[in-house]
């Protein structure tokens, strides 16, 4: 067994890189938007709706790339060499199969979709935005591949790769973005081509990364139709739960605005900017949950359940996290107001939201780390269940306390988070009486083939 310390170590090594590449990946839309702004309003609606729009199409691609990231972590542990490359064609053949429909697709009905997320109407907004998706759904085939490429080297125990790459990225888009959007001429189809290009060349790094890695080359002749369309089933069963929680919890969100949008229009302006602050939080917490879930699949993969084990820890990480957040909301409320460009009624309403809002971070910490361990041992279709009731609660919770203002959205949103995590916890401690996920495969291999430890891999 390992010690305690070890399994916290191991879960931060795996968690910090995480965080900075969902940073790096929030800061791309930053940088897009700020050099747009000088375009005028219609281009900042634009490009601020395509990034919604993006957000959501992240979701589907999660089936893949979490799924990928199980499966190789699972076999890494078990050195299982024929299932590591299982696991890749899996991942590969599910990119195959969902990026011609968004692609393709999205390139068609790139003007239905606009007028959709728009609310309709005519305009240079409308233009702007069909210009943007002509470019950005094509380029989703980037985007896409770059997160499969990570699923696979996080499997491996390597989160520095993928980090250095969405940082690569973003360097590409910070220079080009000028260039593009001002220099040519270009306007809001410059922003969509100047991150389509720094995505790409991050992927063909990310490639190069995965080429100098012997365990996850494709083996020849390996790959049959059949094959293959297994591979592909069981990543997807695998990582579907985890795209279906992401897909929710994001539509929670969406749908809380029109909650909020009752109490006043001063307060729907005030949450929408306290939730961009708290991204910055909750992007730790499941920074925490990816490495729990790679932790986890890899230890069962080698016949070690220590699911408990990770789990104490990972609360005790993300739970530190959760109060650390907590209290800096709760001291520095209102200069994040300000440091936003919020005055005024929007900047105090904000300000005693993000107040408000410690219990709920600190919940919210806890269930998405045991959501990691569930990830990794195969429990996450009862964690997707568990986030869909949560969401219900949430918004009927909003709607009966919404007469308390943002206080009362903050205590409808802390309630449903303590029923999840009361649901959470109860799986948690039948899971220490079940049988690990995946168990079958305990035998290691005896031709000395590993996992390299090349930054940070097993």
């Amino acid at each position: 067994m390992v010690g305690p310390k070890e399994h916290r170590r191991r879960l931060v090594s795996l968690a910090y890189p995480v965080y900075f590449e969902l940073l790096a990946g929030v800061t791309a839309g930053i940088i897009n938007m700020v050099w747009v702004a000088r375009l005028g309003g219609d281009a900042v609606a634009a490009v601020a709706v395509a990034t919604n729009v993006e957000n959501l199409l992240l979701g589907v691609i999660l089936m893949a790339g979490s799924g990928t990231t199980v499966l190789v972590a699972r076999a890494g542990g078990a050195r299982d060499r024929s299932a590591v490359r299982s696991a890749v064609r899996g991942g590969w053949a599910l990119w195959a199969l969902i990026t011609p429909i968004v692609a393709v697709g999205g390139y068609l009905c790139r003007e239905p979709l606009a007028r959709l997320v728009l609310g309709g109407g005519e305009g240079d907004a409308l233009a702007l935005t069909t210009g943007y998706f002509a470019i950005a759904l094509p380029g989703t085939a980037v985007y896409f591949a770059t997160n499969v490429v990570d699923g696979i080297l996080k499997g491996a125990g390597d989160t520095r790769t993928p980090m250095r790459l969405a940082l690569l990225a973003n360097g590409l888009i910070l220079v080009l973005d000028p260039l593009f959007i001002l220099g040519l001429g270009m306007g809001v189809r410059g922003a969509a081509v100047a991150t389509v290009i720094g995505r790409a060349v991050a992927l063909l790094w990310g490639l190069l990364a995965l080429h100098r890695r012997e365990l996850l080359r494709p083996a020849p002749r390996e790959g049959s139709g059949t094959r293959l369309g297994a591979d592909a089933r069981r990543t997807a069963a695998t990582g579907l739960p985890m795209s279906a929680d992401f897909v929710v919890r994001m539509a929670g969100a969406l749908a809380l605005v029109a909650v909020v949008a009752r109490i006043g229009v001063g307060e729907v302006a005030a949450y929408g900017i306290a939730t961009k602050a708290m991204y910055l939080a909750t992007m730790a917490f499941y920074a925490v949950r990816q490495a729990a879930a790679i932790h986890t699949a890899h230890l069962l993969g080698a016949g070690r359940d220590e699911r408990r084990a990770v789990g104490r820890q990972a609360l005790l990480v993300a739970g530190a996290l959760g109060l650390a957040a907590a209290l800096l909301l709760l001291v520095a409320g209102p200069w994040i107001m300000r440091g936003f460009g919020a005055g005024g009624e929007v900047a105090d309403a904000g300000a005693l939201y993000l107040r408000c809002l410690g219990p709920y971070l600190v919940l919210l910490a806890c269930f998405i780390a045991l959501g990691g361990v569930f990830e990794g041992s195969g429990g996450s279709p009862a964690l997707a269940r568990i986030t869909a009731c949560g969401v219900l609660v949430q918004l009927v919770l909003a709607h009966a306390l919404s007469g308390l203002g943002l206080p009362g959205v903050c205590l409808a949103m802390a309630g449903s988070m303590a029923l999840q995590c009361a649901a959470v916890a109860r799986l948690y401690r039948r899971a220490g009486h079940a049988a690990p996920a995946g168990s079958a495969r305990r035998k290691r291999r005896t031709d000395g083939a590993g996992v390299s430890r090349r930054d940070g891999a097993w």
